[in-house]
């Protein structure tokens, strides 16, 4: 071996016994700056929140179906009723307004029922809360289909259900 391999290998065997002594390591403790090197385990992520889920939309979807229906039929007889000459429709509302009243209606329903979903880590209860969002909706969508069914059943004067049958008897 030549010199310089010689002196290699004696500097890689000295540095374990180098490592051992005490007054090494208070020193380079001193001089090193303190990193704090922690260990930790690798903890689950919590599951993220899902507030859009497929219940949610199906919910949602649904009332929106219902104020829908509910919207169309009483349009329709509110017509009918203009045309018939019915006293106590004096206009027809214009769609846009009507489209934009129930529009702003369903908004406000759906911007609840999503807070209601969502967590809240300063509401207390929030667990019930949430897992009883969707009565709100369910319960006004049941509401909405009993106004649509029955403006859809609407007879007019005599029973008739159209204009035709109502200027019949008149």
């Amino acid at each position: 071996m030549t010199v310089a391999q010689l002196l290699i290998l004696a500097l890689l065997s000295a540095i374990p016994v180098a490592g051992q002594n005490e007054e090494f390591n208070e020193a380079t403790s001193d001089t090193l700056p303190a990193a704090a090197v922690s260990v930790e385990e690798e903890t689950p992520r919590p599951k993220t929140e899902r507030v859009f889920d497929k219940k949610f939309f199906a919910v949602m979807g649904s009332l929106g179906a219902a104020e829908s229906l509910r919207l169309t039929s009483r349009k329709i007889i509110l017509e009918r009723e203009y045309a018939a000459g019915a006293p106590w429709v004096t206009s027809v509302p214009s769609n846009q307004h009507v489209v934009a009243k129930d529009l702003a209606l369903y908004s406000s329903e759906f911007l609840v029922a999503y807070e209601l979903k969502k967590s809240h880590s300063w509401l207390p209860g929030d667990r019930v809360i949430r897992k009883l969002w969707w009565v709100y909706p369910a319960v006004m969508t049941v509401i909405h289909l009993k106004n649509a069914v029955g403006n859809i059943r609407t007879r007019g004067p005599g029973g008739c259900a159209s204009v035709e049958c109502a200027m019949q008897i008149q």
